[in-house]
Parts: C-alpha cells; sequence; structure tokens
C-alpha cells in the first residue's frame, strides 16, 4: 500500500527535524533556506576571553586554573573545536607582566611545528614536486648539493627517503647529544666562532655514520625535520617560512603563525612572554658567549629549528589548521583526503604517523610539543572534538606533562562537552 501526500509530508517533516537534531549534536551550524554566506573571520585580532564565558561552562574555568596552579603555569591558552567549529577559545592567566592571555596571543608550540612541517610535505607531493618515496641524500637525491656529496661517508645515506624523514626512521641517533639543541657543543668541539648555519650543520652528520639503516627502526630526530625544512626550499626554490606561509598556512586562513625568535627582545607583539620552573638553573648562552641566560631566553637557537619546532601561534589558528587537514568538510581542506588518509594512517604502536606523533585506528590523533618555557598538545579526537592547548611555562615534568594535560581533556570533556555553545567562530554570518 503506497504513503498518502500527508505521510510523506510527515516523514519529511521528520527527516528535517532528525538533520537538525544531527546538526545540534555536531556543534556545526546548519544551512536552512538559501546558503548562509560564510566568511572567515581573523582569529586573533577578533576572539576575546568574554566571547567564551558562559554560566553552561560554570566550574569549567575553576578546573583549568586548578590545574595551571597544580604545575605552575603561568599562562594557558585552550581552544576546542568540534566537525569544523570552534566553540571556545579562551587565555588564562597571563600572556606578559600585567597582560592577560587571550585567545588572540601566539605562543611557542616547539614540536608541533613538525605537523606543520608535514604538511608542506604532502602538499608539494600532490603538485608533483616530490614523492614520500623519493631518495634525499646522494647524487640521485633531492639534496645532491656537491657539498653534501662530498661529506657523506656511509652509503647508507643513500637509502634515505622523504618518508622516513617524517617517520623519524632516517638513521639519526641522538647518542651523544640532539644537534639540534646543541650548539654551543657543536661550535666548542670544531671551534667555530659563530653559531652554525643549516648547511653546516647537515655536512656535519652527513660525515657522521647512521645509527641504523634507514626504514628498519625509528628514533625521534629533530634533526630529520630540519632537513624536510631543507627539501622544502630545494624543491620549492623558495625559503622554508615564505613557501609554509604562501602555500600552506595562508591558504588554511593562518595568517597569524611567524618563525619564533631566540630572546624576550625578539617576540612579536602579540607573543607570551615565557618562563621555566622555579627551580630552573640559567643555562650558558647557545652561542658559547659564556653569559649565563634563562634557559628559554637564549638556551636554545629557537631560530635554528625551522621546520622541527620554529613556530609560534594562536591555539585557534591552530584548531583551525588541524580543521584544514582532517577529511572534514566544514573547513575546506588543502590537502587532499588520500594525504589525510596518509597522514593517519595506522601501523602499529612502534610507527610514527606522518607529522603527528600517534594516529589510532579508532581515530585519535595526537601532536605534542616541550621545550623551555613550552608545553603544547593537539589532541583530536575520534568523536570528531580537537581540543588545542599550549602553556607559556615548562615543568620539570618535560614532554611528560602532556599525559596531565590529556587527563585534563579527559575530564573536562565528561562534564562539559554537551554544553559548549553551539557556534562556529572559525566565521562570521
Amino acid at each position: 500500500m503506497g504513503i498518502s501526500r500527508k505521510g510523506k509530508i510527515a516523514l519529511a517533516a521528520l527527516a528535517v527535524a532528525a538533520m537538525a537534531i544531527v546538526a545540534i549534536a555536531s556543534g556545526s551550524r546548519r544551512k536552512t533556506g538559501e546558503e548562509i554566506r560564510k566568511v572567515p573571520v581573523n582569529l586573533n585580532e577578533t576572539l576575546t576571553n568574554e566571547m567564551s564565558d558562559t554560566s553552561a561552562l560554570a566550574g569549567f574555568d575553576d578546573r583549568v586554573i586548578n590545574y595551571m596552579t597544580q604545575w605552575g603555569l603561568k599562562g594557558v591558552s585552550l581552544s576546542v573545536m568540534r566537525n569544523d567549529s570552534l566553540l571556545y577559545a579562551k587565555g588564562y592567566g597571563m600572556a606578559d607582566t600585567k597582560q592577560p592571555m587571550q585567545p588572540g596571543n601566539i605562543l611557542r608550540m616547539a614540536s608541533v611545528s613538525k605537523l606543520v612541517t608535514a604538511v608542506g610535505i604532502m602538499v608539494l607531493e600532490e603538485k608533483g614536486l616530490l614523492s614520500l618515496d623519493e631518495k634525499v641524500f646522494g647524487p640521485e637525491g633531492i639534496l645532491n648539493d656537491s657539498l653534501y656529496n662530498a661529506a657523506i661517508s656511509d652509503t647508507l645515506y643513500y637509502k634515505i627517503t622523504v618518508e622516513d624523514l617524517l617517520r623519524h626512521k632516517a638513521g639519526f641517533s641522538k647518542k651523544g647529544g640532539d644537534p639540534m639543541f646543541s650548539t654551543r657543543w657543536i661550535m666548542m668541539q670544531n671551534r667555530w666562532n659563530t653559531v652554525p648555519t643549516k648547511e653546516q650543520l647537515m655536512v656535519l652528520q652527513l660525515k657522521r655514520p647512521l645509527a641504523f639503516e634507514p626504514g628498519t627502526w625509528q628514533d625521534y630526530s629533530n634533526f630529520g625535520y630540519l632537513a624536510l625544512s631543507m627539501v622544502i626550499e630545494k624543491v620549492s626554490g623558495m625559503s622554508y617560512e615564505d613557501f609554509m606561509q604562501e602555500k600552506v598556512l595562508h591558504p588554511a586562513g593562518c595568517t597569524g603563525f611567524r618563525l619564533g625568535g631566540n630572546y624576550y627582545a625578539d617576540k612579536y607583539p602579540e607573543e607570551v612572554r615565557y618562563y621555566v620552573q622555579k627551580d630552573d638553573e640559567p643555562a650558558e648562552e647557545f652561542n658559547n658567549s659564556g653569559r649565563k641566560v634563562p634557559r628559554c631566553y637564549g638556551g636554545n637557537n629557537i631560530e635554528g629549528l625551522l621546520g622541527a619546532g620554529g613556530w609560534v601561534g594562536s591555539t585557534p589558528e591552530l584548531a583551525l589548521f588541524v580543521a584544514s587537514i582532517d577529511g572534514k568538510s566544514e573547513v575546506p581542506d588543502i590537502i587532499t583526503k588520500e594525504s589525510v588518509d596518509a597522514m593517519t594512517e595506522y601501523f602499529d604502536p612502534d610507527t610514527f604517523s606522518l607529522g603527528w606523533n600517534d594516529t589510532k585506528p579508532t581515530g585519535e590523533w595526537t601532536r605534542t610539543g616541550t621545550f623551555a618555557g613550552t608545553s603544547a598538545l593537539v589532541k583530536y579526537f575520534p568523536d570528531g572534538e580537537c581540543w588545542v592547548f599550549i602553556s607559556n611555562t615548562s615543568t620539570y615534568k618535560g614532554p611528560g606533562l602532556a599525559k596531565h594535560t590529556t587527563e585534563l581533556f579527559e575530564a573536562l570533556r565528561a562534564r562539559y562537552s554537551s554544553r559548549f555553545p553551539l557556534r562556529n567562530m572559525f566565521y562570521s554570518y
């Protein structure tokens, strides 16, 4: 027996209602009637703390502040996104002396920068300018400059691929010190009076034997991501920063990202002040000057990290960046679904993902970043919710703080996920 016209109308009404419920549950704004024009906003200039104040989240601030007190954090920026909709963005504590943290403040994100660099590589691959299985070193490699070829003593270098660098499987080892955080010792050992350039560091590394055959093992390597930064420069014909800004960050709507400086005097107007834990002793300045400095301001050569850890940005823009590489459609992606799938593919617990620290078969993705004055965590959950946290203070836990920040996320999600305002602060309407 057929369905009457009234029955069809009733079913249609039920379908519309169901779609509305799904839209509300997803936290994104559903278009009704004519297409609603979405206009991207400049997040760092538009968002304020007051925009995320709501009685529905009573007790939320107290939990974050208690966490800051527990770990001695001077300031924190926190953003929450669900299904490409920015639901929450707020600063806690101090950005600088007498300056409260706001969502638009930018902070060092340390190794979260590696996720940005990995996306740059995927963009180049999609343009047909390189492939992940392409060799990096030797006469047939991307970095085939005569200076580098002459420096190679271990022919295993000829086996290193772009993907090996992305997955920390190139054969580099931190035994004897991480070259990206051992500038002073490198200068002393080589009797150099000036800070080594990235080219000098590359030659120095190529003269050393690899710790293992490329592709057969993994050892987390900051140097590997410096090499990827140099690959981007060689293939694109642009500086690393210019390429990333023009081809990756600006297309994603992230206009406030910058490569950071070494000292407080180098900071951008909207950048925070960094702090170390109370018991952290002054460090020898990275340039072997003999001066003692706060570890977060001159203890390491941040400017030399490039794609391994040099970016600064706000948490709302970092959430927007994740939205542009997550395979969801609310925010247009800057890479294809095939690239998203490749970056988040799970192999086993001992294989790094491309740019991400870890991606689980459940759909949970993690990226962490830590050095003096900074602790950052990006956690993308299987339900499409993404939490982004950056502090301007380091703790004695170092990278281990991410575990506790994850626990904070889980506790807040359990209590408040259903209470966030249903909106998308990435856009105005």
